[in-house]
């Protein structure tokens, strides 16, 4: 999967706060993410997030 930066993703399980999307700010092997409800920041490698990946928006 292709990761861009202000990509909203979509997760199979809820985050602690309720929310299912997290934003994208950073890209490489690993990625940085955002809760778009709470803020939390969090690193995770990339084939981690593409087994938890329900979904990808893409930001044009």
């Amino acid at each position: 999967m292709k990761y861009e930066i202000n990509d909203r993703v979509t997760l199979k399980k809820k985050h602690v706060c309720g929310s299912f999307d997290w934003i994208v700010l950073r890209t490489g092997a690993e990625l940085k993410i955002k809760c778009s409800q709470c803020g939390r920041e969090i690193m995770i490698l990339k084939i981690d997030l593409d087994k938890k990946l329900k979904s990808i928006n893409k930001n044009t």
